[in-house]
């Protein structure tokens, strides 16, 4: 048996699909069946693998091939349909070693400016709902609301804005953040640490210094940024 180290990483693209409420920047949050071997129960974006057709189309442009593959699994996931050409790079992920699957992710987000009813595929995703990002982290923080780290990181960075329009505009001029994240484990759980965090290299979460890194214990995500370098990209920020 192949060790995970030594794993294929897949290219994928996800979408977060967001759009103008009353009040504040609304989220579409997909919940993945809970029978599933990747990310089972966990609510997410819609996204998938990029495939060799997807690659060809664009050829051989791996970031436009990402935006094909994240707009056809809108499409498939739940119904709805997005032009790459609005799709925005907001990150780039690839999953840490040592997981059973990996993936090499480039995160997108788009602003749906209809009002597209979501038809979701009953097969990989089972429920799907349009929540405001405040909502999203209250539900997630009451443990309704299962996520993984680029997921919340993703939403975190969105938060900062009033307004969808606004948060297009942030993009069109930001690079966007890469990271492999390095996973420790802590008391209760595990931290997720990103190219800054002074345990980033050494694998040692009690490491002196800096934090940019997000602790998971029992399920519940919290963010933690503290004494970062000036310039250093930062995973909850757009700006």
């Amino acid at each position: 048996m192949s060790e995970s180290k030594d794993l294929p990483i897949k290219p994928a693209g996800t979408v977060a699909l967001i759009r103008q409420g009353d009040l504040e920047i609304e989220a579409l949050m997909l919940r993945r069946n809970k029978a599933l071997a990747f990310a089972a129960g966990a609510w997410v974006f819609p996204g998938g693998s990029v495939d060799t057709r997807d690659i060809a189309v664009c050829q051989n442009d791996i970031t436009e091939a990402a935006k094909v593959a994240a707009c056809r699994e809108a499409m498939e996931e739940c119904g709805l349909a997005v032009d790459p050409k609005d799709l925005y790079q907001i990150s780039h992920w690839t999953t840490p070693k040592g997981e059973s699957r990996r993936f090499s992710t480039w995160l997108f987000v788009a602003a749906l400016r209809d009002q597209s009813e979501v038809q979701i595929d009953n097969g990989e995703i089972h429920d799907a709902c349009w929540l405001s990002v405040s909502n999203i982290f209250q539900r997630h923080h009451a443990g309704e609301l299962p996520m993984l780290p680029p997921t919340y990181m993703t939403l975190k960075a969105i938060s900062e804005f009033s307004s969808v329009d606004d948060v297009v505009a942030a993009l069109e001029t930001r690079t966007p953040v890469v990271v492999e994240p390095h996973g420790v484990p802590i008391e209760g759980g595990f931290a997720a640490m990103y190219p800054g965090d002074a345990g980033y290299e050494t694998l040692s979460a009690d490491a002196p210094g800096p934090r940019h890194r997000t602790e998971i214990i029992r399920g519940i995500i919290n963010t933690v940024v503290e004494g970062l370098p000036e310039g250093e990209q930062r995973l909850d920020k757009i700006r």
